[in-house]
Order: C-alpha cells, then structure tokens, then sequence
C-alpha cells in the first residue's frame, strides 16, 4: 500500500518543510541532518532558507507542490511555529493540498487536536529503536488511536535498521494506517556515527547500508501495508521528479529541460547587438547584466561556424538558488 502522501512525493509533488532543528532525542546515531540544520530554529522550504512567509508559497508554487511534508529536527517541539504554517498552507492552496508530519514523540492529545485543527492530514511516528517489539500498551499504542480520534491518519514510519513484526501487529489491530520502512542509509550527517555502529555502505552504492533490506523484505515485505522505500527511489523518483516540476515552471522558451530535471542553456560575452546582427529570433535568449543567455544548439552552431569566439553551455538546477552544476567552453 503507497499512502495519498507517498504518492505525491513519488510524483516529486511534496515540498519539505524543515521548521525546527532542535529534538531531545539526542542519542539516535542515525539521525542523517547535516551540521548546518542541526539545533538551529531556522526554516527550510525544500533547500530554501525561508525569511518570509512568501518563499513557503514561492516555493510550492515553483514546483507546483501537490502537498507538504513537515520535518525537523522535531516539529512538535515548535508547535506554534508548525500549526501557522498549516494554516498558511492550507489557506493558500485548498484543502486538497495534502500535509503529513515526522515526529520522534507522542505529543499527546492537545497536540493531536492542534495539529488536525491546524490542517494536518497524516503523522508518521517514529518510535525510538530501543522500544521497537515493546510498544504495545505504551504511550506509543495509545497516541495512534488519539491521534485517529482527533481526525489524523496515524502511520508509522521508521528506518530500515531491522525487521520488527510489532509494527505489523498495530497494522492488523487497526492502530496505524501504513508502515513506511526507509531503507537504512548512511549520510553526511551520520556516516562516522553509523560506522563506530558496525555499519557499512553497501558495495557500489553511495548511501544505502550493507544487508538492511533483505532480512526486513523477508519478515515485513509482504504485508500489504507495509512500503520500503528505497534510497535509489527516493533519488531516482522523488527528487528528479521535483527538479523536473519546477523546470517545466521555471524554463525560459531556449531552455532544454534533460531527464534529470536539470535546465541547459548557452552563455556568451557577444554583445546584444551581435547576437540580433546574427539574426537571433528574441525568443532564443535574453540579455543579462555582462553577458547573454542563449538557446544552447544556436550558440554551439555560432562559435563552430566563427561567427562568436566562444561560449559556453552550462547545466543548472531549477531551485531557488540555482546552482550551475556543469560548465562545457566552447571555442
């Protein structure tokens, strides 16, 4: 089973919004946040340092987001800060606009009802690993079943350190809705932490750990509500598809949007004048600052025949910042 959630990020519909750094759970040596979102109180739209509640919306309409996914560090522990920007979505793009949240804590039933009031959809918990097979008649078993009366869809979502047959157990009780398992991975943020653990990288692959998904397909696989998400998906779908919602909105007319998502144009130094004397039709660049934007495929054809110096085809991301990834002189 995907959840409405799942689905839309598979189509690389859900913007993320980071909204707070900090978490009491300090021991989780998995834990794969970078240095630089750590116990910071700073907000993030997808990688977008937001400074205003209009970069939110900026953003999600840049890749015409289809819901949000709400992160940290630990967003019940910034709950003012985490129901105004439900609110602020919601209020912005409709109901349909589809919001889950992580969390590491219960929270209890005022939070449930502040955050379904707020307009939360779904809440995916992540009960610590070291209760894992030991949750029932927890506080962890009661917040599932608040957290359904409150009008939230109560789910589990955990990573793949190792099969756990309770979590199936709460699915056939009817307690939680879906169990999301994510392939254990190995990051900037946590690589030396999970090596001191044992753990090592899977051969030929850059992020996902060595034996973490067999053993759980083999116990947990099969269950129809149970989705292993691996990190070859969540690279290969989730964030490609994003780049390339906001490359269809953002790609100027001589833009080339490639399979990656990423957009490819030309640069040249030649003078606007030169480049109209060239018969250019408008549509096929645009004039900046020092230097001109133009279609690629024309500028390349231009410098081969003589008719400019040099230039240059460059590849960048569609994002906010837009970063150049890939530079190719011409000459």
């Amino acid at each position: 089973m995907i959840s409405k959630g799942c689905e839309q990020c598979s189509k690389g519909g859900k913007m993320v919004l980071f909204v707070y750094g900090y978490c009491d759970q300090r021991d989780c040596f998995y834990c794969p946040l970078g240095e630089n979102r750590k116990n910071v109180t700073d907000v993030y739209a997808n990688e977008r340092l937001v400074e205003s509640d209009e970069d939110v919306i900026e953003e999600a309409k840049r890749m015409s987001a289809l819901g949000t996914s709400i992160t940290g560090g630990e967003p019940q522990e910034a709950m003012d800060k985490t129901c105004r920007y439900l609110r602020l979505l919601k209020e912005e793009f409709g109901e349909d606009h589809h919001t889950h949240l992580y969390t590491g804590i219960t929270g209890g039933r005022e939070n449930m009802r502040r955050l379904s009031e707020a307009g939360l959809d779904e809440i995916r918990f992540h009960p610590p690993v070291e209760q894992w097979g030991d949750l029932h008649g927890t506080e962890w078993e009661e917040i599932l079943y608040v957290a359904r009366e409150e009008g939230l869809t109560p789910a589990f979502e955990i990573p793949g350190i190792r099969a756990e047959e309770e979590f199936l157990e709460f699915l056939d009780e009817g307690a939680a809705e879906f169990c999301n398992v994510n392939e254990f991975e190995m990051s900037d943020g946590n690589y030396r932490r999970m090596q001191e653990q044992g753990f090592e990288l899977q051969e030929g692959h850059m992020s996902a750990v060595d034996g973490s998904k067999e053993a759980i397909l083999d116990v947990m696989g099969d269950h129809e509500r149970v989705y292993f998400c691996t990190s070859v998906f969540k690279d290969a779908a989730q964030h490609r598809n994003r780049l390339k919602r906001m490359a269809r909105n953002v790609r100027r007319p001589f833009d080339e949007v490639t399979d990656d998502g990423t957009l490819v144009y030309g640069k040249t130094y030649a003078t606007p004048e030169r480049i109209r004397d060239l018969g250019v039709p408008e549509e096929f660049y645009t004039v900046k600052s020092n230097h001109v934007e133009i279609a690629w495929w024309l500028l390349e054809e231009m410098v081969e025949e003589g008719d400019l110096d040099d230039g240059e085809i460059l590849e960048q991301y569609p994002t906010y910042d837009g970063t150049v990834m890939e530079r190719t002189p011409l000459a």
